[in-house]
């Protein structure tokens, strides 16, 4: 049973004794990215080097006065989201690819990067009043849409995950019955809600959907076997997988893949073509992907931003 297009990712950053140390999936000379130093069993993840990316006056002008006067580009982001964007080892300070897009598109508007750490849910209603954007692996939606703007920067499958070798035998095709954990306010979450009205309409057990407001607590609950099983994007459930030091393992194929996109006060155009622009900039000129491949997230990229996509969904 599919549930569609879902909004979700893992990081491997547990809690009290579980907790692993977080890498960068790798980095190399091309990357820009400095050299990582070990921490366990794998590399401390660092930064993309932005230094070198210059301010577009064309771009820049585009901003409205409440940004460019500010001089800063606040940005709510859930830093639970590896390897997109998630708190470095001193416990404050946000790195992944979503972090190095927001300081790359900064620089071309001039602006300093202030990234915030809030929980999913509380984004997208705080934008336009204590944030300029919002960057956390949002997945495009028809619901979202109405709520924000939206330009598209990444796309994502969707992979199931559960514990090495399957020990509770779940099967992607009949998810009735499992304990399936998911993330409070996601679209996991409502497609969950979905799914399992489905199986009880059918005469089966509802899925026990356990909802978590920090999606590291949902990739706890499945390394200590609190559900059977989680829905994530593909280069989060990986990254997890391999900085959970293969405990758990992904499950079936990949789900369809759907557009992630920088939510903007709905109605501000102005804001909205800066960001397309900016981006758009850092696409053709190769920082994009660079950024992407620094921390193995490649196969997300794209080619065109785009405001505000039509979804069916």
């Amino acid at each position: 049973m599919t549930y569609g297009k879902l909004k979700c990712a893992v990081t491997a950053v547990l809690s009290g004794a579980l907790m692993l140390s977080m890498a960068a999936c790798g980095t190399s000379d091309e990357s820009g990215a400095s050299s990582a130093g070990a921490s366990g069993s794998a590399a401390t993840p660092s930064a993309y080097d932005v230094s070198g990316i210059s301010k577009d006056e064309s771009i820049a002008s585009l901003l409205p006065s409440y940004i460019a006067q500010d001089g800063k580009l606040t940005v709510g982001m859930d830093t639970s989201y590896a390897p997109a964007e998630f708190l470095d080892a001193d416990g404050k300070t946000p790195i992944g690819y979503d972090v190095d897009l927001v300081n790359a598109i900064s620089k071309v508007l001039g602006l300093t990067p202030d990234p915030q750490t809030a929980t999913f849910d509380a984004i997208i209603p705080s934008i336009g009043t204590k944030y300029d954007i919002g960057v956390s692996s949002f997945t495009v939606t028809k619901e979202r849409s109405e709520a924000v703007d939206f330009v598209t920067y990444f796309k994502a499958g969707m992979t199931y995950a559960v514990q090495k070798s399957n020990p509770q035998k779940v099967d992607v095709k009949d998810l009735c019955g499992i304990k399936l954990g998911v993330q409070t306010g996601t679209t996991e979450e409502e497609e969950a809600t979905t799914a399992s009205k489905a199986c009880t309409d059918s005469g089966k057990k509802a899925i026990d959907i356990q909802s978590y407001k920090q999606q590291t607590d949902v990739t706890t609950a499945l390394v200590t076997g609190k559900v059977d099983a989680l829905y994530a994007d593909s280069p989060v459930t990986g990254y997890a997988i391999e900085q959970t030091g293969d405990k758990l393992q992904t499950l079936g194929e990949d789900q369809g893949v759907a557009p992630q996109a920088i939510a903007i006060k709905k109605g501000d155009t102005q804001t909205d073509e800066a960001i397309q622009k900016a981006l758009q900039k850092l696409i053709d000129d190769g920082t994009y992907g660079k950024i992407l491949k620094s921390w193995g997230a490649q196969a997300g990229a794209i080619d065109k931003a785009e405001i505000n996509p039509s979804v069916s969904e």
